[in-house]
């Protein structure tokens, strides 16, 4: 059988994941191979160096680089404290002594005597790297990073905001299609991951935050209201670094758009399970998609070798069209032609037949597609 390979975002009900769990500079991991690790596991940690300031001592002594040795009261390697003097002259008979006083606590890094400048290096802060996702150690790399195997649900979103986060999943409305309003947040979502349908508006996102909800997950959002929460407009940069104090994962597009049926069928027989999801997205080279993750106890069954099946838009594949008037309408393909078709712009492209959810087909430009991985 003839395939067409087109980009896709993957809705699994059952699948293995790894995740490499990697440290930004090398440290300490603290996980063996085939250890089992939750979600709030301490896999590996590091220190980052603390912040620098450098004091340029000539000049604020009004001295020459040649004296700086005899004003010293540290060396290299010595701690300091805020405010301690860390080189002090002699003054005049004694009297009038000036001082250099350590803007901040940490330690006397380096000394140039060439220029008079000393670096003062602030303590270092601690960081943990966590598991985010229950698994199977499968992997580890020395200082550096473990990968977990994880046997579970999968769903890639299209656009995601806020880190990494877990919790019990909820599911706060009844259809794909119901809107997420401040209505429908309860005082027990708090610490939850709580699933929407068509659209979470700007209210229910400030009444998430107040209640103390960790993620939602929902088929839309508005573009406006994403401006108005960041307070600046999103370009191609990464997401996942916000402090909003909720992680949004949009599995859909921006807009009042249905979550799939699939999708959200998918998250209803998963409500209750310990849930991970991290909104980070990056929409530029080297794609990141936000996703949300749902490990299971069981293990998956294979038949062979999927990859090629996956990643191919073939007769019956389910698919979402990504370009207007159709954009957000989940569908299957019912037919490849294999001649090329004129568009109304007298581009010739190869198409495919869609029939959508609602019984209506169209034929629509292979490129106005993307699979939905299953």
């Amino acid at each position: 059988m003839g395939y067409a390979y087109t980009p896709g975002l993957t809705v699994a009900e059952h699948t293995v994941l790894r995740q490499t769990r990697r440290l930004p500079l090398k440290g300490e991991v603290l996980v063996e191979v085939g250890q089992t690790v939750n979600a709030d596991d301490v896999v590996a940690r590091t220190n980052l160096p603390g912040e620098v300031k450098p004091v340029n001592v000539v000049g604020k002594l009004g001295i020459a680089t040649e004296e700086l040795p005899e004003i010293l009261l540290k060396k290299e390697g010595d701690p300091v404290r805020k405010d301690e003097p860390f080189c002090r002259t002699k003054g005049f008979f004694g009297l009038f002594k000036s001082e250099c006083l350590s803007p901040i606590d940490g330690t006397l890094e380096s000394i140039s005597y060439v220029t008079g400048q000393v670096i003062i290096r602030g303590a270092p802060t601690a960081l943990e790297k966590l598991g985010y996702v229950r698994g199977t150690v499968v992997a580890v790399d020395e200082a550096e990073s473990a990968t977990l195997e994880i046997n579970g649900s999968f769903i890639q979103g299209i656009f995601g905001i806020g880190g990494e986060t877990w919790g019990e999943l909820v599911i706060a409305v009844d259809s794909p299609t119901d809107v997420l309003g401040p209505d429908r947040i309860r005082p027990e979502h708090a610490g939850k991951i709580i699933v929407g349908g068509s659209l979470v508006t700007a209210d229910a996102v400030k009444a998430a935050i107040a209640v103390g909800v960790k993620g939602i997950v929902c088929g839309g959002l508005n573009d406006a209201d994403l401006r108005s929460f960041l307070g600046y407009e999103l370009g191609v940069a990464i997401t996942g670094e916000e402090t909003l104090g909720v992680t949004i994962v949009i599995t859909e597009g921006f807009g009042e758009i249905g979550m799939a049926k699939a999708t959200f069928d998918l998250l209803k027989r998963r409500a209750g399970r310990l849930t991970s999801i991290n909104g980070a997205t990056q929409i530029r080279a080297g794609v990141i998609r936000p996703e949300v993750i749902i490990p299971l106890d069981e293990t998956p069954a294979h038949s062979g070798d999927e990859s090629e099946s996956n990643s191919a838009l073939q007769i019956g594949t389910p698919l979402r069209a990504i370009r207007d008037p159709f954009f957000g309408r989940i569908g299957k393909c019912t037919a490849l032609p294999v001649e090329l078709t004129a568009l109304s712009s007298e581009a010739m492209v190869r198409v495919l037949e869609v029939e959508f959810e609602d019984g209506e087909r169209a034929m629509l430009p292979r490129a106005n597609v993307e699979l939905i991985k299953q």
